[in-house]
């Protein structure tokens, strides 16, 4: 059974949002955007209001490890 994922879990989510858009940049997406991309998976369960900046910097920053990762292995 998959995990449910919250804002704290940013190297997962990173992981599945470099999986569900390989085509992106992770450092070209405002905050409002990610925030829409974070809530859309699946497997997320928080509460959508409960995002700070913060979290999303770490998730930006986990998907961005993955996208240099994939481009760059």
């Amino acid at each position: 059974m998959p995990k449910d994922l919250t804002w704290d879990d940013a190297e997962d989510i990173g992981i599945l949002l470099s999986e569900a858009h390989p085509q992106l940049e992770p450092l070209s997406i405002r905050f409002t955007d990610l925030h829409g991309y974070v809530i859309a998976l699946p497997e997320f369960k928080d509460d959508p209001k409960k995002s700070t900046e913060g979290k999303l910097e770490a998730i930006q920053m986990a998907w961005h490890d993955e996208f240099l990762d994939r481009t760059q292995a």
